[in-house]
């Protein structure tokens, strides 16, 4: 059994990092299996098909982020370390799983229903409302000045996805290396977080 969980873990860090390299169209089951350091029979006897190994990597995935986000939405936060919380998780787990970007946005026009479905598969759906209520909390206590919850949610994950659905072109065009790169999605945190506060001052 030790064996077994071993290699599934195995296989799922190289699917990992070759989805990475490469998206979920790119990636073959060869691929993997090569990565992995095992023959291809024996990545099919444990996943079929790379859909379902995706499957599976995105649903951990997305389960962590909206695990968290949803924590974040039911604390006693101030409005700001709210923001800056939402911020924290976004960055954080799209730094360790940047292929997410892209496949949501494929996924989203491709079959918008079929990406709902993998959402409420993990359990924790975004819960837009819980925000919309924070944000109109806020509101009613002076705190920031009147703002369309909507379009603040729109931003802030914008802001936070772009850079990253974005990564190879920004590479290229600003030449910066991949450490370079890391280190200004880190600084990215704080910077958000101000950039968000000042635009809502009341």
């Amino acid at each position: 059994m030790a064996t077994e969980k071993n290699t599934e873990a195995l296989i799922i860090a190289a699917a990992k990092k070759i989805f990475m390299q490469k998206g979920l169209a790119g990636a073959r089951m060869q691929d993997i299996a090569d990565e992995a350091g095992i023959n291809k029979a024996m990545l099919h006897y444990y996943y079929r098909s790379k859909d379902k190994l995706f499957e599976i990597i995105f649903e951990e995935a997305a389960n962590s982020i909206f695990k968290v986000l949803s924590q974040i939405l039911k604390s006693d936060l101030s409005f700001r370390e709210m923001i800056a919380a939402i911020v924290e998780n976004y960055l954080s787990h799209l730094t360790q799983n940047p292929f997410l970007p892209m496949f949501v946005l494929n996924e989203i026009h491709q079959n918008p229903e079929r990406i709902m479905n993998r959402f409420r598969k993990t359990g924790h759906p975004p819960d837009v409302k819980a925000f919309v209520a924070k944000v109109m909390l806020a509101q009613e206590k002076g705190e920031i000045k009147p703002t369309d919850p909507l379009q603040l949610l729109l931003n802030i994950v914008s802001m936070c996805i772009f850079p990253f659905a974005a990564k190879p072109l920004l590479k290229v065009v600003s030449g910066i290396s991949e450490q370079q790169y890391n280190r200004i999605m880190e600084d990215r945190k704080k910077f958000l977080v101000d950039f968000i506060m000042a635009a809502l001052q009341p």
